[in-house]
């Protein structure tokens, strides 16, 4: 607005100046002149205001884009920084993942190495059972040679189930009626037993007492009182006479099973004869 006050002034004084210096004539083509000018300058004024007006739109325009690029710079440094925490993150939990691969794998080829181990020693341990399945089939055909005669009368009965060897000998083999002493004929008969077992050094031998579910009474029962007594005793004294015969104590046991193991119903003679026995068991070594 000032510079539109100064040139209407100026204007003003140039027709002024030129009313007292010039012609009528010159005066009306000057008076025409300044006209136009005058007319120029609100020309130019009108022009000056329209790009005053955009100047001030353009700069309310720099303004927002400004915030714009404000905004957009700030979101982009937030994006920047999000990116490297989350490449940081992917860094870390990839270490840790290569971490627990690297210690599964390890693992891993520990199992293995023990896996083969222990497969050798399964192999070694089918082994050993088959060679002890092989000794205790011979022994098992020995005793059969060695006692056919008895295994024939019914006195004695052999079996064999894996690696398992049971040599059965009837009561009337070896005691008399009520008595735990082993008797002569009896004695015979275990040394042939003896003769084959006494070089088995890998196996125990234990001697089970059974008898029958008949009660013990009158005289007898005052030395022993039950079926209990009278089964240990006689396991305890075949297992110290096969002690006195070579056989190391330390591979033998006696154990009473009174007439709780029948092999037999009781309800018959035939029955309760089989249930009373010495049963020889042989078994794995502790």
């Amino acid at each position: 607005m000032d510079m539109q006050r100064s040139l209407s002034f100026g204007v003003m004084m140039f027709f002024v100046v030129l009313s007292g210096c010039v012609s009528s004539g010159t005066y009306q083509q000057k008076k025409l002149q300044a006209e136009g000018l005058e007319k120029s300058v609100q020309e130019q004024q009108v022009a000056y205001g329209k790009l005053a007006a955009e100047n001030s739109e353009l700069k309310g325009e720099l303004r927002r884009l400004s915030g714009e690029i404000t905004a957009l710079t700030l979101e982009r440094d937030a994006l920047i920084f999000s990116k490297k925490g989350l490449e940081g993150s992917l860094k870390s939990t990839s270490d840790v993942k290569n971490q627990k691969i690297g210690e599964l794998s390890q693992r891993l080829s520990e199992l293995q190495v023990e896996n083969d181990r222990l497969k050798d020693d399964l192999a070694q341990l089918q082994k050993l059972k088959e060679i002890e399945v092989q000794k205790t089939s011979r022994t098992y055909e020995d005793l059969l040679e060695s006692m056919k005669n008895e295994i024939s009368k019914g006195e004695v009965t052999i079996s064999e189930l894996k690696g398992k060897l049971t040599v059965n000998l009837v009561e009337s083999v070896l005691f008399d009626s009520g008595k735990a002493e082993v008797k002569p004929n009896g004695l015979v008969v275990l040394q042939k037993v003896i003769d084959i077992l006494k070089n088995l050094k890998d196996k125990a031998i234990r001697v089970e007492g059974h008898t029958d579910n008949v009660k013990i009474g009158g005289l007898l029962a005052r030395k022993y009182p039950t079926n209990w007594e009278l089964s240990a005793a006689r396991a305890i004294n075949v297992a110290k006479y096969l002690q006195q015969q070579g056989i190391d104590p330390s591979l033998l046991a006696a154990v009473a099973y009174g007439e709780f193991k029948p092999v037999a119903p009781n309800d018959t003679e035939e029955g309760r004869t089989k249930n009373r026995r010495i049963e020889l068991v042989l078994v794995s070594k502790e």
